[in-house]
């Protein structure tokens, strides 16, 4: 038995060619190329221990610090990273466990806000402005970008900073205008080229920060 696969599904995975092919084949070289990225994300997360183990308990001390008095954190990022900052908002207003809620708003989710800013003034803009409407200083404000070059959310970083909120940013690659910038206040870069691989390594970088923030705020970290 053979299958022809071509077109975008080729494009996306290079060993499913426009040639006839044995349907066996094929799903053995499925089944290779899922263990492939699954040895490559847990290299990657592993190797983010040592490369941000200490930066994410100091940033969970400042966030709890932030949090009993009384800041609130404002997540957000584009495309995958949008629904990366709702998923982050939501894992800190509601837990999963029995663990505290804290107060927390993505400013990816009000979609009416977000398409009137961009029409109105300019995409550019569509975070910083509801920073400048609704952050205060002591407040926190996290931005992910897997290229971290994204300009909104530099532009909510230097509102936010000219406001006194607590800055953290994710980034992935080197780190790029995230990097360079000097309004992010703690910064944890993924140290791979792939947005897959970025996005998966920023999802447990932001976990384990909520657990340890969890961690602090009841004086066992």
């Amino acid at each position: 038995m053979s299958a022809r696969v071509g077109g975008a599904l080729g494009a996306l995975y290079p060993f499913l060619d426009t040639q006839a092919a044995d349907v066996g084949a094929v799903l053995a070289d499925v089944a290779r190329s899922t263990a492939d990225k699954a040895r490559e994300i847990v290299i990657l997360r592993n190797s983010l221990v040592a490369e941000h183990g200490c930066q994410l308990v100091e940033c969970a001390r400042a966030l709890a610090a932030a949090f009993q008095a009384g800041g609130r954190l404002f997540t957000f990022g584009n495309g995958g990273s949008s629904t990366d900052a709702q998923d982050l908002a939501q894992l800190f207003l509601h837990p999963p466990t029995t663990a505290r809620p804290l107060p927390a708003i993505s400013l990816t989710h009000d979609v009416a806000v977000l398409t009137a800013l961009a029409n109105d003034v300019g995409y550019q803009v569509v975070f910083a402005r509801q920073i400048a409407a609704f952050g205060r200083a002591g407040d926190i404000a996290v931005g992910l970008s897997t290229s971290g070059g994204s300009s909104n959310v530099l532009c909510a970083f230097e509102e936010a900073t000219r406001r006194g909120l607590m800055t953290v940013g994710l980034a992935g690659y080197d780190g790029g205008r995230m990097a360079e910038s000097d309004v992010v206040d703690h910064l944890f870069v993924v140290p791979s080229s792939s947005v897959h691989r970025v996005q998966e390594a920023q999802t447990t970088v932001y976990h384990v920060l909520w657990e340890l923030t969890q961690q602090a705020l009841a004086g066992e970290l």
